[in-house]
């Protein structure tokens, strides 16, 4: 189910006005209220938020109109300030956006194109807390609106870099297909996973048994909003793409914080999947 979710996922912002059904509502409540941690150790809160509720001052403030045509509910949720917070949002958010997808119904990461402060006071968010992305969700419209094709143009958002670009081994060559054994399914739902501006940060390093998780960060990009770094946000969809299709293909391992010590040049090093058994 992780695998079809991931590989079936687009980012959609035309919504239909067809109502989600209260089972899947409180389905989705159900799954945020148990997705409150994650590889990092950071808690978590997500929340399902209903403009149908808020009053037309309140949906202005939110700032997304004009961008997200006809959605009613949005995902939002908030971490503390701590070391690996980035990550393990994008891990936690990815896990909801999934699970939707699961459930038929369509989402897209906002993670620069929304003002904070609308979404902020709906949710109560604390000083110690960061709100790094929302999602609409809801029935994916018929028809795509104009400004929903000039996003999907502008971000690349059906294009994917090439499995060499972004896998390699020990040396730092790129990664044969064949040469990632079992592993090859997860890290093409990686390769598949959606990031800031669609820049697919992640670069991963197979060194025997273990995947190192390296970021690249882009350069003349602003991948900083505040104190939200996206592209650390992208990592942990990356974290949670590989963690969750490993798991269903019967590959089990666990996450190290320990810097291997490769010589990997500009990219910086967040995490390495440990596979056993």
């Amino acid at each position: 189910m992780i695998v079809e979710a991931i590989k079936t996922r687009r980012s959609c912002r035309t919504f239909s006005p067809e109502a989600i059904e209260a089972e899947k509502i409180k389905t989705l409540e159900g799954f945020f209220e148990a997705n409150t941690k994650g590889p990092f150790g950071n808690r978590l809160r997500f929340e399902l938020v209903n403009f149908d509720v808020m009053n037309r001052e309140a949906v202005r403030a939110c700032g997304t109109y004009g961008i997200i045509r006809g959605a009613s509910y949005f995902i939002v949720g908030a971490v503390k300030k701590k070391v690996g917070a980035m990550e393990d949002f994008g891990y936690g958010m990815e896990r909801n956006i999934l699970q939707a997808r699961s459930l038929g119904l369509g989402t897209c990461w906002l993670g620069g194109t929304f003002k904070r402060s609308g979404f902020a006071d709906r949710i109560g968010l604390s000083g110690e807390e960061l709100l790094p992305a929302v999602s609409p969700i809801g029935y994916a419209a018929d028809k795509i609106s104009a400004i929903e094709r000039v996003f999907r143009l502008g971000a690349g958002s059906d294009r994917r870099k090439p499995w060499e670009a972004l896998f390699f081994d020990r040396q730092l060559n790129a990664l044969k297909k064949g040469d990632a054994g079992p592993y090859e399914r997860p890290l093409d739902c990686v390769r598949l996973g959606p990031s800031a501006a669609n820049r697919q940060p992640w670069r991963i390093v197979k060194d025997g048994d273990c995947f190192h998780f390296y970021v690249e960060r882009s350069m003349g990009y602003s991948s900083q909003h505040g104190k939200v770094k996206l592209q650390s946000v992208d990592m942990g969809i990356a974290m949670c793409h590989f963690e969750l299709s490993s798991r269903e293909l019967g590959l089990n391992g666990y996450w190290l914080f320990d810097n291997p010590g490769l010589n990997a040049g500009k990219w910086e090093h967040i995490v390495t999947w440990q596979a056993c058994g």
